[in-house]
Order: structure tokens, then sequence, then C-alpha cells
């Protein structure tokens, strides 16, 4: 294996480390939030509004975890049924449009970002602005176009690096 390989293989684990623990953030957010509330009748000053805002992280950081490993939903009504070359064809295919998708998507979450930032929006309890919140969701994104285009990479050139999900796992039995 090629040192850029290793490299490559080490940015997409981090990658994948860093949506595992906004996963973790948001449930303990979460579990800290109701056990507040429902024993001690207290509430965390914009904790609703920390919830929407990690909750939106977490997404588009599963996003790049998800994009690269193929481990997504999808439908594989054809997929299953066609030869090796076509499968090679349809993952290329689907890997392109999901390239362009998500391009599109970061743009547009960059300009959400910046009028986010112009306009000064804050929480409502502590007046804690969002910008950087969606900044971190824009990184992802960032990072998921990254994944997806080093899949098309490989895809194309380099099937051999992509590792194949087990069927079991693919279909969540």
């Amino acid at each position: 294996m090629s040192r850029t390989t290793r490299w490559m293989d080490g940015f997409i684990d981090s990658i994948e480390w860093i949506a595992a623990f906004f996963i973790g953030i948001v449930a303990f957010d979460v579990f800290v939030s109701v056990l507040l509330r429902y024993f001690f009748g207290y509430t965390i000053p914009d904790a609703y509004d920390f919830g929407q805002l990690l909750l939106g992280i977490l997404i588009f950081w599963g996003i790049a975890a998800t994009s690269y490993r193929g481990t997504h939903i999808t439908v594989d009504l054809v997929w299953a049924n066609a030869n090796a070359y076509w499968k090679r064809v349809i993952d290329v295919f689907a890997t392109l449009v999901l390239l362009f998708v998500v391009s599109v998507q970061t743009y547009t979450l960059f300009d959400k970002v910046s009028t986010t930032y112009t306009a000064n929006v804050q929480t409502f309890d502590m007046r804690i602005p969002v910008w950087p919140f969606f900044a971190i969701a824009w990184i992802g994104d960032v990072a998921a176009v990254l994944l997806i285009a080093v899949r098309t990479y490989r895809l194309i050139f380099h099937p051999e690096l992509i590792k194949p999900v087990d069927e079991a796992s693919k279909s969540g039995e």
C-alpha cells in the first residue's frame, strides 16, 4: 500500500471519528437535558437551540462518513441484478451524481454561513452567535465533497481500494 493511500485512509478514518464524536455530543446533550428537566426541574439555557445546531452538524458530518463507505440508504434493484461491469458503471454514475449534489449543497451552505454571520443571528437565551455552528457543519460538508471525490477516483482507477460492504450490514440485518 502506498504512502498516499495510507494517508488518505487515515484521513477517511479521521472524518468517521469526527462524525462519531458529534453523535456522542448530541446523545450527551439530549441525555443531560432530559435528566435535568425531568428530575430536577431545571432547563439548560439554549438547550433546544444547541440541540438543533448540534443535530445539523451531526447530519453534515454523517453525510461525509457514510458517503465514502457507501453505507447510506440505497435502492439496489437494478444493481443487484447486474453483472460486475454494470455494477461498477452504476456505482461510478451514482457517485458522480452524489458528488454534484453535495457540491451544490456545500456551495449553498457556505452562503448560509456567510448570511448568518452578516445578520448576526444569535441563540435565544444566551445570545451566542449561531454562525460558528453553521461553519462546523459546512466543514463537514466540505469533508463529504472530498471523500466523495476520493471515492469517485478510486471507483474509476483503483476499485480494489474500495472496501466492500458486506451484504448483511448493507441490508440492515
